[in-house]
């Protein structure tokens, strides 16, 4: 079981200035909706997206996440 403050915080720190959710699916603090809206996500694919939010949760996904489904969408720069 991991909280979900605690994955905020590590989105946040690979994700500045992203807008980022997270909802806990079942209750269990395992498996996770997130999503992110990030400028740094303009002009990439999604597998290119998926892969920076599974390397910035690279040890959760290891053991107390056992489910995320991600949202991630690239923000217009301001």
């Amino acid at each position: 079981m991991i909280p979900p403050q605690q994955i905020l915080e590590k989105l946040k720190e690979a994700f500045p200035g992203g807008e980022i959710g997270i909802t806990d699916l079942t209750g269990g603090m395992d498996h996770y909706q997130v999503v992110i809206e990030w400028t740094g996500f303009a002009g990439m694919n999604a597998v290119a997206r998926h892969r920076m939010v599974h390397a910035a949760l690279r040890e959760e996904l290891r053991g107390p996440i056992h489910a995320l489904t991600l949202e991630l969408r690239g923000k217009p720069s301001s």
